[in-house]
């Protein structure tokens, strides 16, 4: 996750449609914990009190390595712990509507998303882009999938352990 920005965090409406959007990872507690900073005005909000499960999918194009996290997502409105987080850019997503709702780390509109992550799985490229670009171009040509890199699977159990599985991509 670390060089990866954004995540398309993917929550289920009331209706069981799921829905994406992205959301930038703001801090990384210990473990696999995220933190998202969200308007308590949007939908996001409504779809998680119906269900708390969620999925962030990571990508990142320069080497085409992914991280796919599921977890239970809890929402909190503490203003400490806002604080604590805040980061100025905040201000560029909320807008200021004068008074309280100016977009600061005292603004009542800010909420925290927590994701406690519960498995997670991605690919490690192992081997220099030339050489992935040599493997994509032969598995077009050959019709064989190309050998890029690496999946592994962390589940809950081997996060706290601190151990991965692997299996080939």
């Amino acid at each position: 996750i670390d060089g990866i920005e954004i995540a398309m965090l993917t929550t289920r409406r009331a209706d069981g449609h799921l829905v994406s959007r992205p959301m930038q990872t703001q801090e990384r507690e210990s473990g696999l914990d995220l933190w998202f900073m969200t308007n308590i005005e949007t939908h996001k909000l409504d779809d998680l009190m119906v269900d708390p499960h969620v999925n962030l999918a990571y990508y990142k194009d320069s080497s085409r390595e992914w991280v796919s996290v599921s977890g239970i997502a809890t929402v909190s409105t503490d203003r400490e712990l806002v604080r604590e987080f805040y980061k100025p850019d905040w201000k560029a997503w909320l807008g200021d509507e004068g008074g309280e709702r100016d977009g600061s780390a005292n603004d009542p509109r800010i909420a925290l998303i927590l994701v406690d992550a519960e498995s997670v799985t991605y690919m490690k490229v192992t081997k220099p882009k030339p050489v992935v670009l040599f493997e994509v171009a032969r598995a077009m040509v050959t019709g064989s999938p190309p050998n890029v890199g690496k999946v592994r699977n962390v589940s809950e159990r081997e996060m706290e352990r601190g151990i991965d599985r692997e299996r080939p991509a």
